[in-house]
């Protein structure tokens, strides 16, 4: 499979291990990881055309994905 541009680890490497951990000790940050993992993925299959979506379609999925992102931020900036 090709590389998928959006991960989390690549737009936040400077919280790399926090990710982590919060993947294994909070259920909220993992819901949150997972379901932009998701939608990160759909969005690649579509701009690669292996899934091609409708322009409305596209449009929701990438708002999804920096609404998750943006709350996944939040928690990441907090101490």
């Amino acid at each position: 499979m090709s590389h998928t541009p959006h991960e989390l680890a690549e737009e936040f490497p400077q919280h790399a291990d926090k990710i982590h951990d919060l993947k294994t000790t909070d259920a909220h940050f993992a819901r949150l990881f997972e379901a932009y993992h998701d939608v990160n993925r759909a969005v690649h299959r579509a701009e690669s055309g292996v899934e091609p979506v409708d322009d409305f379609t596209d449009q929701k999925m990438r708002k999804e994905r920096m609404t998750l992102k943006d709350q996944i931020a939040t928690i990441l900036s907090k101490d």
